[in-house]
């Protein structure tokens, strides 16, 4: 633009053309806009023509097909997933990794460890509460705190060991939950009758028979016993049975096993006297719930007395330990004392591991049978007792059996 054309433009603004001038202006002025829209049409065009070229040079270099996009965004949204889930995988796995070894310490370290405690409180909760009950305990760890305590339900019928069901207490950090699954065959009826009359054991005379308290109870006469004597005496004579016998008077542990002793049967629990049932409001001297021992004790991990130990270690942090002992040896018809401390220590150690009793003896007041029984001594008025049915029916001309109920039955299995 000249400097002439500027200087007029501004003589335009001030106004100081005249009119012929103006309009010879104005008429440049249109033209110069008409140049204006041309070029911005040509400027639009290139650019439009530019950003095709280089597109399509783009779609020259890459080749790929909208098809093909979309297979990779695809392609990378499941290798983002997958990698998703193989960290959360890889954090369960070292998640469960250490909680397996912290469980292994929790369950294992100490002598004893807590797993042979909660072991022996279980055994002795199931020997105290359970007659003729014998589980074999195994203990196997798991993850997150978690330990499972297993064995078979066995009673013992005639010579043999019967499996009827299956026990199993689950531990989380401690916390125990019991399970127990009974065959279908297995008889679980545990009913005792508790003696009337003042709490007191029977004396026994020379010849090993006890002596009666009572005219009444000398002189009572069998027919008027109660129980399944009728079943018992229709079973076939090859058979042998469990029987829940119950006593018309108390004996000390001593003065029952020596009227077992000449006699072809085996005793294999006895039913302790713990008073009254108030606890459950069973005033008729029932007991459905009785507590005892059973004849040979259930040894805790203290009662071993060990003669021999050897440990040899392995790696860096493993050790094979190998040991030897022996528990307390027992007369059959005999040391009723032993049994007597031994039962007594059951009950303080149920006492201890109060958890472990509420839920594997629900119905056993621990607490208040321990204190009766540590004020009024070890009274036996019930026993499981094993052994051919025709032996068992012997039982009903014993003066001090009131009741007898008929358990598991099983085939002969018996050895004289």
């Amino acid at each position: 633009m000249s400097e002439e054309f500027k200087q007029r433009l501004k003589d335009y603004a001030d106004g100081k053309l005249t009119d012929e001038e103006k309009i010879e202006i104005e008429r440049e002025m249109e033209k110069l806009e008409e140049y204006q829209t041309y070029l911005n049409e040509m400027m639009d065009n290139t650019s439009s023509n530019s950003n095709s070229a280089m597109h399509m040079r783009a779609d020259d270099q890459t080749g790929l097909s909208p098809k093909k996009e979309k297979r990779i965004v695809r392609r990378g949204k499941w290798k983002a997933r997958i990698s998703n889930a193989l960290m959360v995988i890889s954090v369960f796995l070292v998640v469960s990794i250490l909680s397996s070894i912290g469980t292994a310490l929790f369950y294992g370290v100490g002598d004893p460890s807590r797993n042979d405690k909660y072991r022996d409180a279980i055994a002795s909760a199931i020997s105290i509460s359970q007659p003729n009950i014998d589980v074999r305990l195994n203990s196997q760890g798991k993850v997150f705190f978690m330990q499972e305590v297993y064995g078979d339900i066995d009673k013992k019928v005639g010579k043999e060991r019967v499996t009827v069901g299956e026990y199993t207490v689950n531990f989380l950090f401690g916390l125990p939950s019991v399970n127990m699954d009974w065959n279908e065959r297995s008889s679980p009826s545990r009913v005792f009758y508790r003696p009337d009359g003042p709490a007191k054991a029977s004396s026994v005379d020379q010849d090993g028979a006890p002596q009666e308290q009572s005219k009444e109870q000398n002189t009572r006469p069998s027919s008027t016993k109660s129980g399944d004597w009728s079943r018992l005496s229709k079973l076939p004579e090859g058979t042998v049975a469990e029987a829940y016998v119950s006593f018309n008077r108390f004996f000390s542990t001593d003065e029952l096993l020596k009227q077992f002793e000449n006699r072809n049967m085996e005793p294999v629990w006895f039913a302790v006297d713990t008073g009254p049932n108030d606890r459950f409001g069973d005033h008729d001297g029932v007991i459905t719930d009785p507590v005892g021992f059973p004849s040979y004790p259930v040894w805790h991990h203290d009662d071993l007395t060990v003669t021999s130990y050897q440990e040899e270690k392995r790696g860096w942090f493993g050790k094979i330990v190998s040991s030897g002992g022996h528990y307390p040896s027992i007369d059959t018809y005999g040391d009723g004392e032993l049994r007597n401390e031994h039962f007594i220590k059951s009950l303080r150690l149920l006492q201890e591991y109060e958890l472990i009793a509420n839920r594997v003896a629900p119905f056993v007041d621990v607490d208040a049978s321990l204190a009766y029984i540590e004020q009024n001594g070890v009274r036996l008025y019930g026993a499981v007792v094993t052994g051919p049915v025709k032996e068992l029916l012997t039982l009903r001309e014993v003066s001090w059996v009131h009741d007898l109920r008929v358990g598991e039955v099983r085939l002969w299995n018996w050895t004289e």
